[in-house]
Order: C-alpha cells, then sequence, then structure tokens
C-alpha cells in the first residue's frame, strides 16, 4: 500500500517563566532559514508523541525542562512555513531557571508575551491567540 504524502508534523512551545514576574515567556533566534525570532520547538521524530516531542524540543532549544501545561492549538496553514506545509501543534508550557540557546537556537531571549519582537512563521498570530487564552481560558479557535 502506498502510504499519502502529508505535510511535516512539528510542535512548538509558548514557554512561561514562572520564576519571573509579569508574563514572560521564552523565545529563540533561528540559527537557519528562515531568519527571526520564533517560539522554540521542531519536527516530530517517528515513533515520537507530540508530548515528548515539545519537551524534548524545549531541552534542546532552550536547556529548560518543561511542565506542559496545555496544548493551545493546531496550527496547519498551507503559507506558514515558507519550507512547505508543515502542520504545529503548539503547547503552553512553565519552566523556571535561566534559559541558554542550544541546537538551532542562535541566540535567546526573554519576552513579555505582551510586547514580543517581530516574529518569524506565523508566530504572531499563535502569540496572540495565547493572549486570548490567558484572557479568557479558551484554546486558539478553529480557522479554515
Amino acid at each position: 500500500m502506498n502510504r499519502p504524502k502529508t505535510p511535516s508534523l512539528a510542535v512548538d512551545l509558548i514557554i512561561e517563566l514562572t520564576d519571573r514576574t509579569g508574563s514572560q515567556i521564552v523565545l529563540i533566534q533561528r540559527r537557519n532559514p528562515p531568519p527571526g525570532w520564533a517560539l522554540p520547538g521542531g519536527f516530530v521524530d517517528v515513533g515520537e508523541t507530540l508530548e515528548a516531542a515539545a519537551r524534548r524540543e524545549a531541552l534542546e532549544e532552550t536547556g529548560l525542562q518543561v511542565q506542559l501545561k496545555v496544548l493551545l492549538g493546531c496550527y496547519s496553514d498551507p503559507a506558514r512555513d515558507s519550507r512547505g506545509h508543515t502542520v504545529s501543534a503548539v503547547y503552553v508550557a512553565e519552566s523556571r531557571g535561566q534559559p541558554r540557546a542550544g541546537d538551532d537556537a542562535a541566540g535567546i531571549g526573554v519576552f513579555d508575551a505582551l510586547a514580543p519582537p517581530q516574529l518569524a512563521f506565523d508566530h504572531a498570530l499563535i502569540l496572540s491567540d495565547y493572549r486570548r487564552y490567558r484572557e479568557t481560558g479558551m484554546p486558539a479557535p478553529l480557522r479554515g
């Protein structure tokens, strides 16, 4: 049986730093194209759950052990990633400590969720959904 051609599967994380005041989140500066600031995340390995991939990517890119709190939503717009159709499950997670750039991260920063820098991919939309979640408790709206 031929397997269908499907989008790539990824995870992204909004990591809340609980040992800081305000709504501080971790962003990475991408080492590889497309350039810019982004949520930590990456591709899911074969045989790996979404949750395990999210924890692995957080550790690899930020050096932080995270506790996943909630699945914010799934993002599947075929145009969201210039490298090809990628579907991402986005988690809200929490952690403590000082993040450090690793793996695909050329740099790392801690930003107020209300005032992030310009973001790569559709991560500005994701952060907008996150702010809505923080205000209302509602997950990302269904789109498309």
